[in-house]
């Protein structure tokens, strides 16, 4: 396993999904944990410190600009998580549990771009202010995912409309997406805190 992903795992109830944490800009690997905990204390969590630093800033992989990435950077990034999850199913022995991501901004994107490049490793994702990270030459097939996206209508970062492109992308890809747009900016509030939770105890139960 390549130890250069700082992490955390927490062994949950083997029955449940596992959540992948995935922090924002300047984030940690502890950034999510409290929030993985409240919106499904059962589960196993794997929550990973991003490798690339901006001005000592955790991130998941670089950018150019704000909005503007590094597509090669981004590739590398996505294969090295991707295998970082694949290895971990081993070490961790949760085997074949599936693998929900629950990302936010920085690492809301780099979720979307394992969807749409590596979606083997993931059965599901929660994207948080997420943008379209990159568009595949092919989509893959994302039958059988189920996404929720939750856009602030008031971010200042990630425009309303990109989030919906990203949503009408992994739609096409096949994956059933729950967009909401909801009248708030960048940061989580109390209703997107209620709407994971629910989407999650709806997922569990099917």
């Amino acid at each position: 396993m390549d130890e250069d992903f700082k992490h955390i795992f927490i062994q949950g109830d083997a029955s449940l999904p596992v959540l992948l944490l995935l922090h924002g800009t300047g984030g940690d690997e502890q950034d999510l944990v409290e929030l993985g905990r409240a919106v499904s204390p059962a589960s196993s969590i794997l929550s990973v410190r991003g490798k690339v630093s901006e001005n000592g800033m955790p991130r998941f992989f670089r950018r150019l600009a704000d909005g503007v990435f590094d597509q090669e950077d981004l590739k590398l990034r996505t294969d090295e998580l991707a295998d970082f999850i694949t290895d971990a199913r081993i070490r961790y022995r949760f085997g074949n549990q599936p693998v929900i991501a629950l990302g936010y901004s920085n690492g809301a994107n780099i979720a979307a771009s394992l969807l749409l490049a590596r979606s083997e490793v993931l059965q599901g994702a929660i994207l948080l202010r997420a943008m379209v990270p990159f568009e595949p030459k092919t989509l893959p097939d994302l039958n059988g995912k189920n996404i929720l996206i939750l856009s602030g209508l008031m971010d200042p970062i990630i425009p309303a409309d990109n989030s919906q492109k990203l949503a009408s992308l992994l739609q096409t890809a096949g994956a059933a997406v729950d967009i909401r747009m909801k009248p708030a900016g960048h940061n989580l509030t109390q209703s997107d805190f209620s709407d994971i939770k629910n989407w999650i105890v709806k997922e569990t139960a099917a």
